[in-house]
């Protein structure tokens, strides 16, 4: 009587540890690929290929939400990713699941579906939220459904996978944290030359005034940051989507850009970088913006009375909002004749 009783005890508690498992297995697979999508890294066969622009593309995210500085924002974006690294491992590895990574678990994942409720009022539902980099696109209102349903899983394992504490776990804690937020910091080294180079030269800006139609302010006086884009250049558009965060989070900074290239990419050049909020102008006259923006695009110019102050080379990374206010707020030059 005690053995037949005793089976169908056995069996739910087996079914219930394998399919506890494999739960904690796919969720843990599911922040490792959330990590791995956002870090910039990248494989082509058994080839490591680094900075795929995911990173680039989830820091923004944070200047987006107000962050005013570039450094700040990739900081953020590499503790995020390693937070991930952690909830990761700390799942594969049973790391004190009841007492601390179930609750870190669902606590993050509420963080990110309030980070998405706020794009989504801000943005509606559109385009790629970024939880998974640019490897698989999912619109906000999907990645709010997604992060309900883990969230459902962790609580089902809550209860049906409990399981205790093994020997020298604590241990183990030192060594999977390190390793979790260091690789974001390794594989993604940051850049801190978020300055722009000193550059003091003058812009023949006369040349966008000389067709119609022409900008709908003056270039020439005061200062301005003007950008020179390509409508077929992946950079300029990268460089233009940072520019429309800034812009929007920013709107006092004067920007404006001079776009060339076939027309027949203008309206793709603006569902990809939502930058057609920012000033800018269609230039259609190939000679004079070679004259402008010099031997390559993106050309991004700090312009004062004139003339080109600095120029961002690195144009991603030298595009820092903080330093843009610093520079609006120094004495202009006095040019002669202005």
């Amino acid at each position: 009587m005690d053995t037949t009783s005793q089976a169908p005890k056995g069996a739910i508690f087996y079914l219930k540890r394998i399919t506890g498992l494999i739960l904690l297995l796919a969720l843990s697979a599911t922040f490792f690929y959330s990590a791995y999508s956002k870090s910039g890294i990248s494989f082509q066969g058994f080839h490591l290929v680094e900075n795929d622009s995911s990173f680039d593309s989830f820091q923004w995210t944070f200047l987006d939400m107000g962050i005013s500085s570039m450094l700040v924002a990739g900081i953020i974006a590499r503790v995020m990713i390693g937070l991930e690294l952690l909830l990761a491992l700390f799942l594969l590895c049973h790391i004190f699941l009841k007492a601390f990574t179930y609750k870190a678990v669902i606590a993050i994942l509420a963080i990110f579906i309030v980070y998405l409720l706020v794009i989504l009022m801000k943005q509606g539902n559109s385009g790629n939220c970024g939880c998974f980099g640019n490897k698989l696109e999912m619109k906000p209102l999907t990645a709010i459904w997604k992060n309900l349903i883990m969230i459902g899983v962790t609580v089902l394992l809550m209860f049906i996978y409990p399981v205790k504490p093994y020997k020298y776990q604590e241990y183990l804690i030192f060594l999977i944290s390190t390793v979790a937020f260091s690789i974001p910091f390794a594989v993604n080294f940051i850049f801190i030359g978020t300055n722009p180079d000193k550059y003091l030269k003058p812009l023949p800006l006369d040349l966008l005034y000389k067709y119609s139609p022409a900008p709908a302010e003056d270039l020439r006086t005061g200062k301005h940051i003007i950008a020179f884009m390509s409508l077929t250049c992946p950079h300029c558009r990268k460089a233009a989507y940072l520019l429309q965060i800034i812009h929007n989070e920013h709107p006092d900074i004067p920007m404006f850009i001079v776009l060339d290239g076939p027309e027949t990419y203008k309206q793709k050049f603006f569902d990809e970088t939502h930058a057609e909020h920012v000033p800018n102008l269609y230039y259609r006259h190939s000679l004079e913006f070679a004259q402008l923006a010099g031997s390559g695009v993106p050309a991004i110019f700090w312009v004062n009375n004139g003339i080109a102050e600095y120029k961002s080379t690195y144009a991603y990374y030298q595009l820092d909002p903080m330093y843009m206010e610093q520079w609006l707020k120094a004495p202009a030059l006095q040019v002669p004749g202005h």
